[in-house]
């Protein structure tokens, strides 16, 4: 079996959807958590420009991906802005110790 393009970034995707999956199940930090998402966007984004070169429209496909991407990085500052603001009220980042608080 030769190894195309097509394989070795779905092959690509798939490993950055596992890593994601993975580092999801064992963080508990507010700030990793975020990183592990971006690694599970950045998996996304390479499906949609795959999706569109093998659809035979690839600027469809990165144009999906540039706005997957816009919307991500928004999220992203938002998400970490408040993960420090989180770290600022409660002192932790750890998600046990902040579901616990009260009030």
């Amino acid at each position: 079996m030769t190894l195309t393009i097509l394989n070795a970034v779905l092959f690509s995707v798939v490993l950055l959807l596992a890593v994601g999956f993975y580092g999801l199940l064992i963080t508990r930090n507010l700030i990793k958590i975020v990183v592990v998402l971006q690694t599970l966007v950045k998996a996304a984004i390479m499906a949609l420009v795959l999706a569109g070169n093998t659809s035979g429209n690839p600027g469809l496909g990165q144009s999906a991906a540039a706005t997957v991407l816009v919307a991500d990085t928004v999220v992203a500052v938002v998400a970490l802005a408040l993960a420090v603001q989180v770290r600022r009220r409660a002192g932790t980042l750890d998600i046990a110790r902040i579901s616990t608080l009260r009030g």
